[in-house]
């Protein structure tokens, strides 16, 4: 069974999306590259709950009032994506994981510094479309 992560896009008024830029360690998976917040769903989590606990984890923010976005198959798991709408500084948003945060415009973000596969993510969510993989080995 493929393992699950669910990861989400938060959008502010400018259309601009948040990435985080990963730590600069060789250990890590993808280190200094940028990435979208969420993180791994543990044994009996559901992915609502997994992205809950990780956005309180790792930036101090309450998203259980997001949506699922999506989801999407990829050769190493299924990815759950997320999205709510956000207002704030990246700067002011607490980081408890990764070197800093940044809003992106769609013309600036860095596509080919992306960790994870998120450059089909976000090529797909800029251009309004949704992907629903075939999750059912996930649940059963």
């Amino acid at each position: 069974m493929k393992r699950a992560g669910t990861s989400i896009i938060f959008k502010n008024h400018r259309n601009q999306i948040l990435l985080f830029l990963r730590d600069d360690k060789p250990e890590i998976p993808y280190p200094n590259l940028w990435d979208l917040p969420g993180g791994h769903v543990e044994a009996d989590e559901t992915p609502e709950a997994c992205i809950v606990r990780e956005m309180l984890e790792e930036i101090e923010t309450d998203v259980s009032a997001c949506r699922r976005h999506s989801v999407y198959g990829f050769d190493d798991r299924i990815e759950y994506l997320f999205f709510m709408e956000f207002e704030a500084e990246a700067d002011e948003i607490p980081l408890h994981e990764g070197q800093c945060l940044r809003w992106f415009a769609e013309a600036d973000i860095p596509w080919n510094r992306l960790a994870y596969g998120f450059d089909l993510v976000l090529r797909d969510f800029f251009a309004g479309r949704q992907r629903w993989d075939d999750d059912r080995e996930l649940q059963g």
